[in-house]
């Protein structure tokens, strides 16, 4: 089976072709060129959902599933900041490192040196008549201390709940099993068995 991820995120294709090694998972990029896709919802759920629909469409092919992620963390100290603005929370062009960087200044001014935080992902999967939505959270701290190499995105400022290392600097396999957006393939993968 097919299933066409509506991104091109390395790192996020990477963690779901790790996750969905059942299927031949292909970023829509190895198909089509690269196009502006809006998130303009304020939700994870209808952002994935208006990717997934995009590339669908623009793929025209109806023996095609598409599988669309919207992620992001939510720092308590900031209001659940930055929420579905965590990929261009530094700005348009920031990279992940400006990103986790503007995200470690912000609760540094509000004298914290940490704050209760959680991870979002929400996959959408569009197929022929088919729309369906699952979420899966990851709960820990943010702290404003950059620790560890693995990963991408915030992960080196994020320790979850149980654990005393950053997911930078936790071991794979571990992640995997805690990971949002593991638990939320989890749930899709339930829905593509169905398919």
């Amino acid at each position: 089976m097919k299933l066409v991820l509506a991104t091109s995120n390395k790192g996020k294709v990477k963690e779901i072709k790790e996750l969905c090694k059942h299927y031949e998972v292909i970023p829509y990029s190895e198909l089509i060129d690269e196009f502006e896709i809006i998130e303009d919802a304020d939700s994870f759920k209808e952002n994935a959902l208006i990717k997934a629909r995009a590339v669908y469409k623009a793929l025209n092919d109806k023996n095609v599933i598409v599988m669309a992620d919207d992620s992001g963390i939510s720092v308590d100290a900031l209001d659940g900041a930055p929420g579905i603005y965590s990929a261009r929370y530094g700005g348009e062009s920031a990279t992940d490192k400006d990103n986790l960087n503007k995200l470690i200044n912000d609760i540094k001014e509000k004298d914290l040196q940490s704050s209760p935080a959680h991870y979002t992902a929400a996959i959408a999967i569009v197929a022929d008549g088919i729309e369906k939505t699952v979420h899966g959270w990851m709960y820990g701290t943010a702290v404003t201390k950059a620790q560890g190499e693995g990963g991408f995105g915030y992960d080196p400022m994020f320790i979850p709940l149980g654990y005393d290392k950053t997911l930078g600097e936790l071991d794979n396999e571990i992640k995997k099993k805690l990971s949002h957006r593991s638990k939320a393939l989890y749930l899709a993968s339930k829905i593509l068995k169905n398919l």
